[in-house]
């Protein structure tokens, strides 16, 4: 709810928006950590993980000003360009009466396939390694390799783009083929298999496969198992795995959801860390936590309590010029809080002697 409209008012918050949010968390973060209400937000909101609550819902309006509004952000916020985002597409991609042949897509096993000589076999793989995206296609004609492509694509990319990147190639190579040619392309990735056989498709990539397919339905679409000992389907494995340090370098495929995302969290993190590192409360938490995180620490509320030192200890009780004790005035057996000698207050667990009635003025 409060989200709602956020990269209309939220985009750029004022002083005065950012307290007004501040008092909305501040019970929410009392109530789940279980800290003394004398406890300071920033030092909750560390220790908790979660983020101030205007930096969160300007997140949220920064993502929605670039990538549904279209609205470019400043530079200091990111450099990434409006068109180099992957957009998400709306609408059929063709007419509702128009669908694929039920032969072109296959969600069983094509292997039998393989082996036949009448059929080109052209295999598809892409990954995602800590070296780099990449999209391979070999193409097996008389058991002999007549063409393979490979190219590395941004490391930004996901690896749901690199494997219909190397069907929508594998796709475009078999549709220049002889037309009394029939192509078999074997992807060992059933979602980009399914969004290519959808025309209401919200994927780019897939919806110009969906394209290609219509009009040629010679070329056939169907699943294959993964590391299964497949030598073809090993050969593509091996060609992109190549292709993430090795590969030609493609640009067609653009940044995705999640990239942008990050690149915003990462903004809102350094933001956050530089309002705890500069803030002049909760400095206690702070000397014991000075760097942010998204993670919330694992102390219970007795830990919340004693780091934070709001709570029955004499650093937080001489702020009230209040002292602890063991005994109370009034005889009975506890904390006690005095001031001048005079009991003040008791706290709840507060014993009696036995045989002694209650003073309520104790």
């Amino acid at each position: 709810m409060l989200a709602h409209g956020s990269s209309a008012w939220c985009l750029n918050p004022t002083f005065k928006m950012k307290r007004k949010l501040s008092s909305i968390q501040r019970p929410f973060l009392l109530h789940i950590s279980g800290a003394y209400c004398t406890t300071t937000t920033a030092a909750l909101q560390t220790i908790l993980g979660i983020p101030p609550l205007h930096m969160q819902l300007q997140f949220e309006a920064r993502f929605t000003s670039i990538y549904r509004l279209r609205i470019p952000l400043p530079p200091f916020i990111t450099r990434t360009q409006l068109h180099d985002l992957e957009m998400k597409a709306t609408s059929w991609s063709t007419d509702p009466s128009e669908h694929l042949k039920p032969n072109q897509i296959s969600f069983e096993d094509g292997e039998a396939y393989i082996g036949r000589r009448d059929i080109i076999n052209i295999f598809t793989d892409g990954s995602k390694t800590e070296h780099g995206v990449g999209a391979a296609f070999c193409i097996l004609t008389n058991d002999i390799w007549a063409y393979q492509w490979s190219a590395k694509l941004n490391d930004n990319n996901t690896v749901f783009q690199a494997e219909p990147t190397a069907l929508h190639e594998a796709v475009i190579y078999a549709s220049h083929l002889p037309n009394h040619n029939t192509s078999k392309i074997h992807v060992d990735n059933r979602a980009s298999t399914m969004a290519s056989s959808n025309s209401k498709s919200t994927n780019e990539t897939a919806r110009k496969i969906f394209k290609i397919l219509l009009s040629n339905p010679r070329i056939k679409v169907s699943c294959v198992k993964a590391h299964a000992g497949n030598i073809s389907n090993e050969r593509a494995d091996q060609m992109e795995n190549d292709a993430t340090q090795h590969g030609q370098p493609y640009s067609h495929t653009k940044l995705p959801k999640p990239h942008i995302k990050g690149l915003f969290r990462k903004r809102m993190l350094e933001e956050w860390q530089t309002l705890w590192k500069n803030g002049d409360t909760g400095r206690r938490i702070y000397n014991i936590m000075p760097s942010v995180s998204l993670r919330p620490t694992n102390w219970i509320r007795e830990d919340v309590i004693f780091f934070s030192q709001h709570g029955p200890f004499p650093a937080y009780l001489k702020r009230f010029y209040l002292s602890d004790s063991d005994y109370c005035s009034c005889g009975g057996i506890g904390t006690a809080l005095h001031y001048d000698t005079e009991c003040i207050y008791t706290v709840s667990w507060h014993m009696r002697k036995p045989g002694q009635t209650s003073n309520k003025n104790g």
